[in-house]
């Protein structure tokens, strides 16, 4: 993944619009994009409350990220930390922080921290090992 991103640059990014990578940020003014991040597309990211992708984050394709959910009303920053991997298909809800190198399987529904150096999947998701 390192070389593929040699030229890497930062996306232009405007509220609802889908980005040259058919990704889509709402409150983009609450985004902080790391280096090297990579977002698949089709994935929704709703950054009313904060969503900071740390440096080499991965999230799959149509994956969802919310700060705020109007479900349970429950309001929170999100925090993908460095090098980081989210499955395709993926949910992440507000208060997450998903910790350096942690792997989350496809499909998953992130409700709760996943430590660092761990793999996890489900729904909810747990933790099922250590990452290699």
């Amino acid at each position: 993944m390192r070389d593929r991103f040699k030229e890497w640059k930062v996306p232009k990014i405007e509220h609802g619009k889908l980005t040259e990578y058919n990704w889509v940020v709402q409150n983009p003014d609450g985004l902080k994009l790391g280096y090297k991040t990579d977002i698949g597309a089709f994935t929704y990211i709703n950054a009313k409350n904060g969503v900071t992708l740390e440096d080499e984050v991965q999230i799959g394709s149509h994956c969802s990220i919310y700060s705020v959910s109007t479900i349970d009303d429950k309001e929170a920053p999100v925090v993908l930390k460095k090098n980081c991997r989210i499955g395709s298909h993926s949910t992440v809800m507000p208060g997450v922080t998903i910790g350096e190198n942690a792997v989350i399987g496809a499909h998953s529904f992130i409700n709760k921290d996943i430590p660092a150096n761990t793999v996890a999947f489900g729904v909810p998701a747990k933790v099922v090992k250590k990452a290699d």
